[in-house]
């Protein structure tokens, strides 16, 4: 009897362990679990900070995964400094994330070089290529193939406080020409308002100004001609220009005090408390991060938030058409699985793209849905891209890592006072020499 009553209890054992392992199994399939049970999952490295956008992933991941049984999405974050600095590492690590995020140009070109991409020309030439602006698509295609799936554009322009402004009896349309800005710092000091906060520890939102100097002063064939070696390079006339212009807003201290210890996007945060009347930025994500990062949350009411573009510079030949900003979207590691191609292809479809801009999240890459954009400022940078005469990608992406980084180093030094627009140009020159 005894054996029996062993037994029985050894087979009840056994049955509540099957009935637990079903139930556990089950609660995953309905209840998130699926991780457990993926057969693949594919690992996306990013560096968003808006919760509107991640939320917006999160919907497009879980209709992913229910169309796709076994297939997980894994996410990740970090840190945009964090990211640049740890991304060359992960790229060559054993366990390299699948998906991550690029500003296309020479960091792009050096990571194909280094032979850490997955080529997707022959997916992009099945028509899905097509359905893209053809000049996001180019940004990702080097050496005749394509390298990465184009997401968004975006246009940096100044934003402003209307309040501030009409404290200071500036009116905004009245500013066409850099003198014209010149003119309005000097009235925001006036009535004792920092006119302009910018993030000098991360350096890159310091460069901004700079190139858009050189745009303004010498257009797409300037920028031509320097890649060339023509004319002086980086080092000619139309760069050097582009610096005494910055230097002539440097002298009238415009920036917040600490700006060279402020990162992103916390002097987005300053001037969305009001600590600063303009902010040279990106088109989708500055209204919402101004707010958020404010100190109550709530920053500047949209009813009171302007968009001016950048202002033409006196003598220069660039159009005022020419625009700059990003052209960002998703790489693909060399090993990643199949899927990682099938979720970008998801991620980026026209319906999910439409779906994009009609949250007034980004300025899609698709061709027809930045028509979907609804909010006010988000739809002049989706208008004014849409009539770009010439769209250039930030200097310190496409130029290379490492002339990227000399050409933050040496504009941040400009707007401390640590150099002159003639040195400054000459060294990005020499850098570039060194590369080339």
């Amino acid at each position: 009897m005894g054996q029996l009553r062993r037994s029985a209890l050894h087979a009840h054992s056994r049955l509540r362990r099957a009935l637990l392992a079903a139930a556990v199994a089950a609660t995953g399939l309905l209840g998130g679990g699926a991780a457990a049970l993926a057969d693949t999952t594919v690992k996306w490295l990013y560096i968003e900070t808006n919760p509107e956008i991640i939320q917006y992933w999160k919907d497009i991941i879980g209709k992913f995964e229910q169309a796709h049984p076994g297939v997980k999405v894994e996410t990740q974050f970090l840190e945009n400094e964090a990211y640049k600095a740890k991304l060359p590492t992960l790229l060559q690590s054993s366990n390299p994330p699948h998906i991550f995020y690029s500003w296309a140009g020479g960091v792009l070109h050096a990571q194909v070089d280094s032979g850490v991409l997955k080529d997707i020309t022959a997916e992009m030439g099945k028509g899905w290529g097509e359905t893209y602006n053809p000049a996001a698509l180019k940004a990702f295609t080097y050496k005749d193939k394509v390298w990465g799936v184009p997401n968004n554009l975006s246009e940096v322009d100044f934003y402003y406080n209307k309040k501030l402004f009409q404290k200071a009896g500036i009116d905004a349309t009245k500013i066409g020409n850099w003198s014209d800005l010149l003119g309005a710092v000097k009235a925001l000091k006036g009535a004792g308002i920092t006119p302009i906060a910018v993030g000098g520890a991360d350096k890159w939102p310091v460069h901004f100004y700079w190139v858009y100097l050189a745009i303004r002063q010498g257009g797409l064939p300037a920028f031509q001609d320097a890649i060339a070696g023509k004319n002086g390079g980086f080092a000619g006339q139309n760069f050097i220009k582009a610096g005494e212009a910055f230097k002539q807003l440097v002298d009238l201290q415009p920036f917040q005090p600490g700006f060279l210890a402020a990162k992103w996007p916390a002097f987005l945060g300053a001037f969305g408390d009001g600590r600063a009347a303009m902010v040279l930025s990106f088109s989708a994500t500055t209204p919402k991060l101004q707010r958020l990062n404010a100190a109550d949350q709530k920053g500047i009411a949209l009813e009171d938030l302007g968009l001016m573009h950048f202002p033409a510079l006196e003598g220069g030949a660039g159009k005022p058409t020419d625009t700059m900003g990003g052209i960002n979207g998703w790489l693909i590691s060399k090993n990643a699985p199949p899927e990682a191609v099938e979720f970008l292809r998801f991620l980026t479809n026209a319906e999910n793209q439409r779906e994009l801009a009609a949250r007034n999240l980004q300025i899609p890459a698709q061709k027809d849905a930045p028509q979907a954009v609804t909010d006010p400022l988000l739809k002049i940078a989706a208008q004014s891209l849409a009539a770009s005469t010439y769209h250039q990608n930030f200097y310190d992406q496409d130029l290379g890592p490492a002339i990227g980084r000399v050409v933050n180093d040496a504009t941040t030094d400009l707007a401390s006072g640590a150099t002159t627009p003639v040195a400054a140009a000459q060294q990005i020159q020499d850098a570039w020499a060194l590369e080339h």
